[in-house]
């Protein structure tokens, strides 16, 4: 007869056996993960990855890393990305929700670097950063003060880059960019319709310097939000003689379109930020009503040729995705594709400082850029090349929408390049008079 209290010692030996190697098949697991994930460079992508916007950026991302990857990787390691979704639209930019999704990539997922949009929370992501030792590439933001922190306190903030345009560099292509239809039309009145919310900084620089350029500001309308009805604004705009009309409208833009257009406003809309106007979908959510209107824009979207490396982006970017790119997709692969990857490949390392520095010294062709440049700030350098006029950096660019079709109208190099003209609109207008 088996002894049962000898049995269940020897049932004990057995499990303890059991959790022994059961613990050392974890253990050897997790070295294993962690070994795997020594392997990969992982970049986190910031933003409300829910939003179309934060989708296309996604996509942009991913769409390099599945080139990079195809290559051989970086420094000879597969990119793996992260999403850091901060539901920032949808929660009207709530600071906790991105500090915690900033966060969540710095300490849970523990990215390499981070390529995001910072909202208007750019100082606190800063810090974070600053904390964790981790470079941050922002496409999305403008204001001035996040990189002139760079100059400021460079040791602290050195982690913050940023590939879009900053607010100086947009305000100046928008005075050039008026000069320049101003040249063209003979047109010199202009008036604004702007989101009151956010446009203050803006309008204030606007109204002090289009006046010392030479033009009469006639009529400024401030929408308040939720604004759907622009009649009103016309009328005031109209009665006050605009011919130009410059709007600053981010999110009622599709509306105010479809207005000028059906009541055949007699001024050019040009020059200003409609951003989804000016966007892919832009002459279908319009019912090509956008015919004739001229804003910020991209080349990417449009299909301009401006770099060797625009069409086949925009095409890869179609085949993978089944649509044409944005801004943020653009961007977000450029800094991806060429930028970070450049530096990183340079540096032989991706120890911080040495990729900073790397990040530094970069002259690169991008999809958006003949020569992308940073800064002594850490912003992209914007303009002509003085040097080399093959080789202009990011440039402030504005399409104009013709037959359902983006076609250039500034810079004048580009516009001259790309052989295009200013088109008026087909109903009557100052454009009619000798």
């Amino acid at each position: 007869m088996i002894d049962s209290r000898a049995f269940t010692k020897i049932q004990i030996v057995f499990l303890i056996s059991i959790i022994i190697v059961a613990i050392g098949g974890s253990l050897a697991y997790v070295l294993l993960s962690e070994q795997a994930a020594s392997e990969t460079i992982k970049v986190g992508v910031l933003d409300d990855l829910g939003y179309p916007s934060g989708d296309d950026f996604w996509q942009g991302v991913v769409l390099a890393a599945e080139q990079l990857n195809a290559k051989g990787g970086i420094l000879g390691k597969q990119v793996e990305i992260v999403g850091g979704d901060t539901d920032s639209v949808s929660s009207n930019w709530d600071p906790a929700l991105i500090d915690s999704a900033i966060t969540r990539l710095l300490t849970y997922d523990k990215v390499d670097f981070i390529i995001g949009v910072a909202s208007n929370q750019g100082f606190m992501i800063q810090e974070r950063i600053y904390e964790h030792k981790t470079i941050f590439i922002e496409i999305g933001s403008n204001e001035d003060a996040y990189t002139q922190r760079v100059l400021d306190e460079y040791d602290r903030y050195k982690y913050f880059f940023r590939a879009s345009p900053n607010a100086t560099s947009i305000f100046y292509g928008m005075t050039d960019g008026l000069s320049l239809v101003r040249e063209q039309t003979g047109f010199n009145k202009i008036g604004f319709i702007v989101d009151e919310a956010w446009t203050k900084e803006i309008m204030d620089g606007l109204n002090a310097v289009l006046p010392e350029l030479g033009f009469e500001l006639v009529y400024e309308g401030k929408l308040p939000p939720e604004t759907v009805d622009f009649t009103s604004y016309f009328a005031a705009a109209e009665s006050a003689g605009t011919e130009i009309l410059v709007p600053l409208i981010a999110w009622a833009d599709i509306p105010f379109v479809k207005e000028y257009h059906e009541r055949q406003s007699p001024m050019i809309v040009h020059g200003g930020y409609i951003p989804n106007v000016l966007a892919p979908e832009g002459w279908e959510t319009t019912e090509g009503k956008c015919q004739y209107v001229s804003a910020g824009a991209w080349p990417t979207t449009a299909g301009y040729p401006l770099t060797e490396e625009t069409l086949p982006f925009r095409e890869a970017y179609i085949h993978r995705w089944n649509e044409i790119p944005g801004v943020g997709g653009s961007l977000g692969y450029d800094v991806l594709r060429y930028v970070l990857s450049d530096a990183v490949e340079r540096a032989g390392t991706l120890e911080v400082e040495a990729v900073i520095e790397a990040l530094e010294k970069t002259s690169i062709e991008t999809s958006m850029a003949r020569n992308f440049v940073f800064t002594s700030s850490h912003d992209s350098m914007t303009g002509e090349n003085p040097n080399d006029p093959e080789a202009d950096y990011y440039m402030i660019l504005m399409f104009q929408w013709v037959d359902g079709k983006q076609v250039p109208v500034y810079p004048k190099k580009i516009m001259e390049e790309a052989g295009a003209t200013y088109t008026y609109p087909d109903w009557p207008g100052p454009w009619d008079n000798p």
